[in-house]
């Protein structure tokens, strides 16, 4: 453990709380956070305790409603939507120009807020706010042909999104969303990010912006967030058992959607050589700890090249730098740079030890594991959402591991012989997100791509979610609905010609952009 380590001055929960009552009094109180429903903030929901996962200390918890009061809001939010559409859009634009610019102001804060709530470190905490700021502009700047003979839907999008990107996913989506014409509720999740939610909304209420924000368990907000007759159109990120329960009430009620589930994203690796491109890139799959919708937990490896992977994938990931995103020698040191920090709650960890110890147990071959002494703690600091990094050779077919995305620090490697056993082992969860192959053939390349059951396919380096003009979506199991990114996710918030099918897997069709 790293000795003599301090809090960095002016960043504690505290000073970040004061903050926000300061910029936003109307939307925090000295205790908790508000709903915004009505286009008002109402005190009212049951506020939960919540703790931060840097270091389990008390946070904002999210403050739950029940479903009455919840369909109270949606109903409100259907009235907004009904006065915002005829809003001319040279209007909505300046409006979510102006949120954007204050956005850019409280940068700084919202970051940090996104650093205790969900243990981001400072530069990817920072790098989530940048990407829903420059997004959302790029859409500012260029929505007039994205909307040219569409019309906004007939009610209000309702968003219900997982706590890993609440500003570059969320926050982004809400707001390209209120641009193209309608109004937008959203769901702070249930595991972290209400205060930076609260804020982002606080700042676009302001501005004159027509979005909900409230709180609450999915048992009790799905029948006014999914199957309510007032809402247009319903975005899910999440898991796949949650998101399975959407798909059907969506589909029962021809109702517009856009559900993107987890996958097991994999990297293939097969007549390859090029490993000192794989070292670079290792360490740069491990951001916030793989807990992200692209992230790579699977590597599929030629056999006769696992020498030369392992060769080339421990040192880099021996790299690794784990521990308290705020943790510094001095308290004016910079912020420091870390490659992930905690997990999202210490459940989350022990789900995640109970996993690999079962695998283990069972017959996989850890290759690798972090040693909790080399992490950057505070003194006598709780550490227990914290996961140092693991890898797994062979994870037992009966092991969550073998089939499932981890959402966390954990690397699986499955050896194949052939190519047809690279395929079926890249393809294990019925569809991903992401995917990439490695090999030094073009052809070959060329060939096996097409025949991994992922939207987007790597030539031997990562693929993300995208920003501005690039596309999203899922093959298989991963995604159900409108495919989202670029001019994409205007029109799968819009309508457009009678008879219009857009690009996504629905229950009646598949369409590739």
């Amino acid at each position: 453990m790293a000795p003599n380590l301090t809090l960095k001055s002016h960043t504690s929960w505290a000073h970040a709380w004061q903050r926000c009552l300061a910029v936003a009094p109307e939307a925090f109180r000295d205790d908790r956070v508000l709903n915004l429903w009505d286009a008002a903030w109402q005190a009212d929901g049951r506020a939960l305790p919540a703790t931060s996962p840097v270091d389990g200390s008390p946070v904002a918890g999210p403050p739950r409603l029940d479903g009455a009061t919840a369909h109270r809001a949606v109903r409100a939010g259907l009235d907004h939507h009904r006065a915002w559409r005829h809003v001319p859009l040279g209007e909505r634009r300046a409006r979510v120009a102006a949120t954007l610019d204050a956005l850019t102001e409280h940068r700084e804060l919202l970051a940090l807020l996104l650093v205790w709530e969900i243990g981001k470190p400072w530069r990817l905490a920072q790098a989530d706010v940048d990407r829903a700021i420059d997004g959302v502009r790029w859409y500012v700047d260029g929505i007039e042909p994205m909307v040219e003979g569409r019309v906004p839907l007939d009610g209000p999008v309702s968003n219900i999104a997982s706590w890993n990107y609440p500003m570059s996913v969320l926050v982004h989506a809400v707001l390209v969303q209120a641009l193209a014409g309608n109004a937008v509720i959203a769901k702070a999740p249930t595991d972290g990010g209400v205060a930076c939610l609260t804020l982002a909304c606080a700042l676009a209420a302001r501005e004159g912006v027509p979005v909900t924000l409230v709180s609450g368990g999915g048992r009790e907000l799905s029948e006014a967030l999914v199957r309510a007759p007032e809402i247009g159109c319903v975005s899910f990120v999440g898991g796949r058992d949650t998101g399975a329960a959407v798909a059907t009430a969506v589909a029962d009620l021809g109702k517009r959607h856009i559900l993107e589930q987890e996958g097991l994203n994999t990297w293939g690796i097969w007549n390859f050589t090029d490993w000192d491109a794989l070292t670079a890139v290792v360490p740069k799959l491990f951001d916030y700890g793989k807990q992200r919708c692209t992230a790579y937990p699977r590597f599929v490896v030629q056999r006769e090249s696992f020498d030369d992977f392992l060769a080339a994938y421990l040192p880099a990931v021996r790299t690794l730098k784990v521990g308290h995103p705020l943790a510094v020698a001095r308290p004016d040191d910079p912020y420091p740079d870390l490659d992930f920090g905690p997990v999202i709650n210490a459940a989350k960890a022990k789900e995640l030890h109970d996993q690999v110890a079962e695998a283990i147990d069972r017959g996989a071959v850890p290759l690798h594991r972090g040693r909790p002494d080399d992490a950057r703690f505070l003194p006598g600091q709780d550490t227990g959402a914290y996961v140092q990094p693991v890898t797994l050779l062979n994870p037992p077919p009966s092991s969550p591991l073998h089939h499932a995305e981890p959402f966390g620090p954990v690397d699986t490697i499955v050896l194949v012989d052939t190519e047809a056993e690279l395929l079926a082992a890249m393809n294990a969860s019925n569809g991903a997100l992401v995917a990439t192959l490695s090999t030094d053939d073009e052809e070959t390349y060329a060939r096996l791509a097409p025949q991994v059951r992922a939207f987007k396919v790597g030539h031997g380096r990562p693929r993300s979610r995208g920003d501005r003009d690039e596309l999203f979506g899922g093959f298989g199991a991963s995604w159900r609905g409108a495919f989202v990114g670029g001019e994409l996710l205007v029109r799968a918030v819009t309508r457009g010609p009678a008879g219009e099918r857009l690009p996504g897997n629905f229950p009646d069709h598949h369409l590739m952009p």
